[in-house]
């Protein structure tokens, strides 16, 4: 959901107070009344029905169910779901006893013996612990009310106990205790506090605000939010990121703005979704201000309409009915706070001032560490991706498919790799790496030795001797830079695979029969180590099985070591290829996806990079290969063979395109060979052409002169073939081209 949207969401309700109206307009407000018990008899304390009441002790919210005794017996059902106090926040009655909890000699909830039955005072301690006060409770017309007791339905109305005036029965009363503030501060700045990202942080406040403090807060954020240090540039804009209010069906003896329909809800005709800021105008003045306001000041009542909206501002209350709040992080201001109470709801008072005061800050700060940790998620994540091929090479005789998996959400970057490298002759080498740790820095390293591998396997230097610079290198990366790495070469056309192991978790080869096997590859000592002479093996690889290259986090966990995790794994492949027969293996995709199943809640302890190969080769018959002596006649003899080889394919429309290019290629090759040069071609889903000679030199396109009567070779090269390039070996260099077929 668009973040940016104006929409309203209420808080989660709790099940009305038992007693209450469902239809009154005051809703949660409005504490049950007590009704009388017999004397001499024990009052328990019930909660819902079928739940057992909150004993001393217990964690609670510190709000106590309202639901009293005889709460079954009420007139009408339970049609709303008003919403709870606030956390931490419970109700004062005169003995400073939280409602629900024991008073009356250890009673629980109970009155004693001949005691007159506890009724709400006119003064608002018995409240919910809202700031806004509720209606004092009264008894029921027509209970009982026990012998010794005072009956306080016709009793005079008390005065009030700061200004002296009498207040009516049933009027809102405001908290008298500072404490009260106190613990609802303490405990709207705790639910703040709890949010990580900006909505959690956002959504907090609005629910810890309303109903406890406020019947409807409307947030507004500066659009964009700027981050850290960076300046923000452009005019300031606010737009309205988040709306929370009572419900609109329970406000039905007045609200903000008559609503001529339910749908859209009133709330929703309050504020503007964007407005800007004017340099010099009176909401400016009143960001920069910083305090929180009551909206009946002049300066406050003339920065309404550019908030709301200039045919808006009439939808909001008369007197001190609303507060607005500026949001200033650590270095500017970043929003606005709007605290709206309904007339049926006693105005705001000096003291309230400071409690807005307090949550607009909090939640400033918050907004601002959330921003900050959202940067920072970012530049993990694009950290990782960029480190990690963006795709898998499409490689000749063989299908690749991969999987990365961090530590946690909050460890996005960690030092585990992989990587897919196309080498001279159709091969291919498989990379997989593990650097010690999971931050920033072990990203940082991993980077660092992708690319040495990627420049390595360029040189097409055998597994071992990739492993020894990689050692070297990570020696003058620092002392501590420590890795595992495996380096694989496979070769389609002889169907061969190098491999070279750095201190790694062998690899596990799943045979096309269903058989999985742990591959015996020497351990050897990690990257980083030095002194260590790196060993290779060379396995068979024929067509169809898949190898799987790994990093320790999908094997090795604090519940398992690593030889029983590879044990699991093997278990794990061959239970899946089960599935599909003998004589079809299984998807490489859904392959990844079954081996990442088997991990368990407790066994991601480290990120998991997961690289599978399927080797499909290529046919003894669909490759040709020659030497030819670097002498004159090289050229014509390389057409002969190109011309035959297409013959027996059936590819006869390539010839002419293939005899010229191979010509050109071998006229090259030979001008500066010393040693037999070498041609193959290979037929698979494109026609490929090789030619190798031991002259290290890559040559170069170059645009050649009218007068010129050579260098136009790798011209034609360019202009007819689908691509083509060069690749430095260890003996010398390939020069490549391919072309489509017909």
């Amino acid at each position: 959901m668009d973040s940016t949207r104006v929409t309203e969401h209420p808080t989660s309700f709790d099940r009305p107070s038992t007693g209450a109206d469902p239809t009154d307009p005051r809703g949660a407000l409005l504490p049950a009344p007590v009704p009388p018990r017999a004397s001499g008899s024990a009052l328990p304390a019930q909660g819902r029905t079928g739940e057992t009441p909150p004993t001393a002790g217990e964690d609670s919210p510190g709000v106590f169910e309202h639901s009293q005794p005889g709460a079954e017996q009420a007139a009408e059902p339970d049609t709303h779901r008003p919403r709870p106090g606030a956390e931490g926040v419970p109700v004062q009655p005169d003995g400073g006893q939280p409602d629900g909890g024991q008073a009356g000699g250890g009673q629980p909830g109970g009155v004693p013996a001949g005691a007159a039955p506890r009724v709400a005072p006119s003064d608002g301690s018995a409240l919910d612990g809202m700031p806004g006060g509720g209606q004092a409770a009264e008894v029921r017309p027509g209970s009982e009310v026990p012998a010794g007791a005072t009956d306080r339905r016709d009793a005079p109305a008390e005065p009030d106990r700061r200004t002296g005036q009498p207040t009516a029965p049933g009027q809102p009363t405001p908290m008298r205790r500072d404490g009260d503030r106190l613990r609802f501060v303490g405990a709207a700045t705790r639910r703040i506090a709890r949010g990580m990202d900006l909505d959690e942080i956002v959504m907090g406040l609005c629910r810890a605000t309303v109903p406890t403090f406020a019947d409807a807060i409307l947030v507004y954020l500066r659009e964009p939010l700027p981050v850290g240090d960076e300046r923000p540039t452009g005019p300031l804009v606010l737009r309205l990121r988040r709306t929370d209010r009572i419900p609109a069906e329970r406000d039905t003896e007045g609200g903000f703005a008559p609503a001529a329909q339910p749908e859209p809800s009133e709330l929703e005709t309050v504020g503007a979704e964007l407005c800007e800021v004017r340099p010099g105008s009176a909401l400016a003045e009143v960001l920069r201000g910083v305090r929180p306001v009551f909206t009946d000041t002049p300066a406050a009542r003339a920065a309404l309409p550019e908030l709301l909206g200039e045919e808006r501002d009439f939808a909001l209350p008369d007197g001190r009915r609303a507060i607005l709040a500026p949001l200033r992080g650590r270095r500017r201001v970043i929003g606005a706070a709007l605290f709206l109470r309904g007339p049926e709801r006693i105005p705001f008072e000096a003291d309230d001032l400071l409690v807005a005061a307090q949550l607009a800050t909090h939640s400033a700060l918050g907004i601002d560490k959330a921003v900050l940790y959202g940067r920072e998620a970012y530049i993990a994540d694009e950290l990782q991706r960029t480190m990690l091929p963006e795709n898998l090479p499409r490689c000749t005789g063989v299908r690749l498919a991969s999987r990365y998996l961090p530590a946690a959400e909050t460890a996005r970057v960690g030092g585990d790799w992989y990587d897919a490298i196309p080498l001279p002759g159709s091969r291919v080498a498989l990379v997989v790496g593990d650097v010690m740790g999971h931050s920033m820095t072990s990203a940082a390293i991993m980077g660092q030795l992708r690319t040495t591998a990627q420049t390595l396997a360029g040189l097409d230097l055998p597994p071992q001797e990739v492993l020894h610079h990689l050692d070297e290198q990570a020696q003058r990366l620092g002392t501590d830079r420590m890795a595992t790495c495996l380096y694989a070469v496979y070769d389609p056309v002889s169907h061969r695979i190098t491999v070279a192991n750095a201190g790694h978790p062998p690899p596990v080869l799943l045979h096309l029969g269903g058989e999985a096997e742990v591959l015996r590859v020497p351990a050897g000592a990690p990257i980083g180590v030095g002194g260590v002479d790196f060993e290779a093996v060379e396995l068979d690889a024929p067509a169809g099985p898949t190898l799987l290259l790994y990093t320790d986090g999908l094997v090795e966990s604090r519940l398992r070591d690593v030889w029983t995790g590879i044990e699991q794994l093997r278990e794990r492949l061959a239970a899946t290829a089960q599935l599909t027969g003998p004589d079809h293996p299984p998807p490489l995709e859904a392959l990844c996806d079954e081996v990442l199943d088997m991990l368990g809640p407790g066994d991601r302890d480290d990120d998991i990079a997961l690289l599978a190969a399927r080797f499909d080769g290529i046919a003894p018959s669909d490759v040709s290969y020659w030497f030819l002596d670097p002498e004159d006649a090289a050229p014509g003899k390389a057409r002969r063979l190109a011309r035959r080889a297409l013959a027996r394919w059936g590819m006869e429309d390539l010839t002419d395109a293939v005899e010229l290019l191979v010509s050109e290629v071998v006229t090259n090759a030979v001008r500066y060979a010393s040693k037999p040069v070498t041609l193959r071609l290979l037929r698979t889903d494109v026609l490929r052409c090789e030619v190798g000679d031991d002259v290290p030199q890559l040559p170069r396109l170059r645009q050649a002169r009218a007068t010129d009567e050579g260098g136009r070779g790798l011209y034609l090269v360019n202009r007819l073939a689908r691509r083509w390039g060069a690749t430095r070996l260890s003996t010398g260099k390939v020069v490549w081209f391919e072309l489509n077929r017909g």
